[in-house]
């Protein structure tokens, strides 16, 4: 049974609180060794959960939920200007968004189906909508969190609606500057100097491809995102899959371009 102190406040053994979140205690404990979610009280001898560690888990999951690595959620909730509540709201929005955008893709699926089934005629244009809202969702969930911290929810935000505004003509531009960008980059990688004038074309050419995807530009969120590059491993590998140490390349040449 759950136990009662003279507070009021509720407290759970691991296994009563692996059972209220729907998680196995095995769980718990492997959060408790990586200093994650720590029972904050002894009772009788043993370590139980407070009704604030609930809350903790609460967080946990949800950030789980939004694509997160324990390393990624520990970061956001250890740092000294974490806010309880705004973490909730951004919970919300987070969610909200990906609620609409499965919405769209189950749309878009029905509708395939149907067209397939001969009941309704799908135009190219509903497919390729349905194709760049499933690229966002991937992004989102690859991505999200990350960048949504970095640059806030209505940059993101906003940026998606560019993107989700495109043109399939413009896509398929887009597809084509980011292999061009691909090739400037490795080939001056080869030379290895992040100052070349190669290096430079490699520079211009990811600027014309970030202002596809963000709503607004500046040379000092050029240089954050490619620092993200670096620091992040699942970009590096994006970047480095082109040649490997195209990330560092990619960050030290923008850095030397914008000065």
């Amino acid at each position: 049974m759950r136990h009662k102190h003279d507070s009021g406040n509720t407290y759970y053994t691991v296994i009563q609180l692996a059972r209220l979140a729907g998680v196995s205690a095995r769980t718990l404990r492997w959060y408790d060794k990586q200093g994650l979610l720590r029972p904050s009280r002894q009772m009788n001898g043993y370590r139980v959960y407070a009704d604030a560690d609930v809350d903790t888990l609460q967080h946990i999951l949800f950030y789980k939920e939004l694509g997160l690595s324990l390393g990624q959620i520990a970061e956001l909730m250890t740092a000294a200007d974490f806010d309880d509540e705004k973490a909730l709201q951004e919970h919300l929005h987070a969610l909200k968004a990906k609620r609409e955008r499965l919405d769209t893709l189950i749309n878009t699926v029905e509708k395939t189906i149907a067209t397939r089934n001969g009941e309704i005629v799908m135009s190219k244009k509903e497919q390729f909508e349905g194709f760049k809202q499933q690229l966002l969702d991937q992004n989102e969930q690859k991505y999200g969190a990350e960048i949504r911290e970095k640059y806030g929810e209505a940059q993101v935000d906003a940026s998606n609606k560019k993107f989700a505004a495109l043109s399939q003509e413009q896509f398929t531009e887009l597809e084509a500057l980011t292999e061009r960008m691909h090739a400037a980059l490795k080939a001056a990688l080869a030379q290895g100097d992040p100052s070349s004038e190669l290096a430079v074309q490699a520079c211009r050419m990811h600027k014309e491809w970030l202002c596809n995807y963000w709503a607004s530009y500046s040379p000092e969120q050029h240089k954050g995102v490619t620092q993200m590059y670096v620091d992040d491993p699942r970009f590096t590998a994006y970047y480095d899959a082109i040649a490997p140490g195209s990330a560092v390349f990619l960050r030290d040449a923008v850095w030397a371009w914008l000065g």
